[in-house]
């Protein structure tokens, strides 16, 4: 559905809903996007959100290089 501009700076507050009525019906208490921030913060990573009311929303999470590591099996060939 896409989220309201204005909304979004609040999406990472805890208990933060943007639409109330429908978190009590679908049993949503506005915490996940909170835990997910606390997460990122610890791996000095950041989340991005894009939305278009009507479209949809794209949430982006962007972790720096130093925190990146790369399983065994997809590390380029030992030369």
């Amino acid at each position: 559905e896409g989220i309201a501009e204005r909304h979004i700076p609040f999406l990472t507050q805890r208990f933060y809903r943007v639409d109330s009525d429908r978190s009590r019906a679908s049993g949503g208490t506005g915490l996940g996007l909170a835990i997910v921030a606390k997460v990122l913060l610890r791996h000095d990573a950041r989340l991005f959100v894009e939305s278009t009311l009507g479209r949809g929303s794209t949430f982006t999470c962007v972790f720096p290089s130093s925190r990146l590591k790369l399983h065994p099996a997809l590390s380029p060939p030992a030369v």
